[in-house]
């Protein structure tokens, strides 16, 4: 959909080569970055899911959440761990970890009609048991729980492109995934704006690399890149 060619035409990965740890220049602003936009570009996912049920774009691709479900099974996270979806937009992927046997999932969102979606999706599925509530990560209190796995696909990437407080926006970001998630507990974040390096140096506190997932890799110029970067982190002092 057109929200999805939006998003990819602001993804700035182009080569690894090409970043550097002190290039934190900010993204041009972009109204990707607004809960504006995607609380309009929602509201016409849920009409044409109540029309004909179409759930809308898988973010980054169905091969994004097939790299994080061979991670999980790999690393044999328990089928009862609990798993928080940051930005769980229309809720597919906390569907294929409930299909995938998965059982204590919670999405949030800021948009309430991602909300609306994301419930409608599962409810298609009988999935009754998924926890998904209308909730600002930037701004949600230690009442959300304590998880043992928090995955983000993209809303990292939306945060750094708000026209307003990127900064501030980041580093609230980071505060709240640690209050989140528990100590030795594992964050997996897939990002098309930042590179391994730089991402490594936005969590450096409070967070260790364990794992870079592989993504597809490209050549131009006699330079290779990944257009996609997916870490794992875990949680510690």
């Amino acid at each position: 959909m057109e929200d999805a060619i939006d998003i990819t035409r602001e993804c700035q990965n182009t080569s690894q080569s090409e970043k550097n740890v002190s290039s934190e220049q900010e993204f041009r602003p972009s109204n990707l970055g607004t809960k504006e936009y995607w609380d309009d570009a929602y509201k016409r996912e849920l009409e044409t899911f109540k029309d004909i049920g179409d759930v809308g774009e898988i973010w980054f691709g169905e091969e994004s959440m097939s790299r994080i479900l061979r991670w999980m099974n790999t690393t044999k996270i328990s089928k009862n761990a609990s798993i928080l979806d940051i930005g769980t937009g229309n809720g597919v992927l906390l569907l294929e970890l409930a299909k995938h046997g998965f059982t204590n999932l919670t999405g949030i969102d800021y948009s309430a009609s991602s909300v609306e979606l994301a419930s409608g999706v599962l409810q298609t599925e009988n999935l009754t048991n998924v926890t998904v509530r209308e909730l600002d990560f930037l701004n949600c209190s230690d009442g959300l729980g304590d998880f043992d796995l928090c995955i983000d696909k993209g809303t990292f990437d939306a945060i750094s492109l708000n026209p307003d407080n990127t900064e501030e926006g980041k580093e609230r970001y980071v505060q709240s995934l640690r209050n989140v998630i528990k100590e030795e507990g594992l964050f997996a974040i897939t990002s098309c704006n930042w590179t391994k390096e730089q991402l490594l140096h936005i969590f450096c506190e409070g967070f260790k690399l364990v794992q870079e997932l592989p993504t597809p890799c490209f050549q131009f110029g006699g330079k290779t890149g990944n257009s996609v970067t997916a870490l794992v982190f875990k949680r510690q002092h």
